[in-house]
């Protein structure tokens, strides 16, 4: 497997999918449902980093310098776009928004409290990730103890089922079904981490197997959002995320090998800017350009030629601001 030497490029690859998901497209378009399914770039962040996580964690087993690793790579970051969205949020709407008081206020700026409150998916990935590297060090450490454990994966598989179905679960803790659906796929990236790191192969063969699976489960997710959409519950598309996403990164891996150099240095650029661009691009830069109503692709195209120079800008001053610490 090649998620280890491409792990940037497919970040960018990633990233890049969730960008185009995100821009709305009518669906009477040919390519809605393709369009759509680019929701599985957030899939394939969370298995990446799962993979990345237990390559980090085997090297080094500190708990200190995992948190202070992980965090810094995102709090950063995070709290000058937080500064920057939920400040004139709650000045600018009536009842203050997300924040409908100065204690609130705080609680959004420092770990985005709207969304484990109300669902505010506004940057529901920042919380959620922060919440899964919290717990991963003692789940990485679990499985290194007991491998069996691993199948915790389908745990949380079956809780995501009953935080839909299981009416006391639903009630408390439904509104953030986003963030339980998203576990399985995280666990099964460090699941896999050790065999990325020993650089286990797959017999030439199983790639018509994994085609397979990737054409089954894409076709399935075209479905949903073609002609199901709003008419099932959304973690069972996210169950299904799980094999098209990982099918898709051994399929691009593949493909990198014999991709233009040109092509894996920008998908690696974008890779290493990811965190910046999803704070970006969605609140700070479509959110006006889609006032213009250019159309699908044109509406992309700025979207992404904006908020790429804006994600290394902000990208660098995290930098500079981390060497005046030091």
């Amino acid at each position: 497997m090649d998620f280890s030497k491409y792990r940037s490029a497919l970040m960018g690859a990633a990233m890049l999918f969730v960008m185009f998901f995100h821009v709305s497209m009518p669906n009477s378009y040919m390519m809605y449902g393709v369009v759509r399914c680019g929701n599985i770039g957030v899939d394939m962040f969370l298995f990446l980093s799962g993979i990345g996580l237990w390559y980090s964690w085997t090297k080094q087993p500190s708990l200190k310098h995992f948190f202070k690793r992980r965090y810094l790579r995102i709090y950063p970051a995070w709290l000058i776009m937080a500064l920057l969205f939920y400040i004139p949020n709650y000045l600018n709407v009536k009842g203050g928004g997300y924040s409908p008081n100065i204690g609130h206020l705080i609680a959004n700026i420092l770990f985005n409290w709207s969304f484990w409150r109300i669902d505010d998916l506004t940057f529901w990935f920042i919380p959620s990730i922060m919440m899964l590297y919290t717990v991963a060090p003692f789940y990485m450490e679990l499985i290194k103890k007991h491998p069996s454990y691993q199948w915790l994966v389908v745990v949380a598989i079956v809780w995501a089922v009953m935080v839909q179905y299981y009416p006391p679960v639903h009630r408390s803790v439904g509104h953030v079904e986003i963030f339980w659906s998203r576990i399985p796929i995280f666990l099964l990236g460090i699941n896999f981490g050790q065999w990325v790191k020993e650089k286990r192969t797959m017999e030439g063969a199983a790639i018509w197997w994994i085609l397979l699976l990737f054409i089954l489960s894409f076709m399935m997710c075209i479905e949903f959002e073609n002609h199901w959409r709003g008419k099932f519950p959304l973690f069972l598309e996210r169950m299904v995320y799980i094999p098209c996403s990982i099918t898709a990164m051994i399929l691009l891996c593949r493909a990198f090998r014999y991709a233009p150099k040109w092509l894996l240095t920008f998908l690696t650029f974008i890779g290493g800017i990811s965190l910046e661009l999803y704070l970006i691009h969605v609140q700070f830069v479509l959110k006006y350009v889609n006032e213009y109503h250019l159309g699908y692709c044109l509406t992309v195209l700025l979207m992404i030629a904006i908020s790429i120079p804006l994600a290394w800008l902000l990208s660098k001053a995290v930098s500079k601001i981390e060497k005046l610490k030091n």
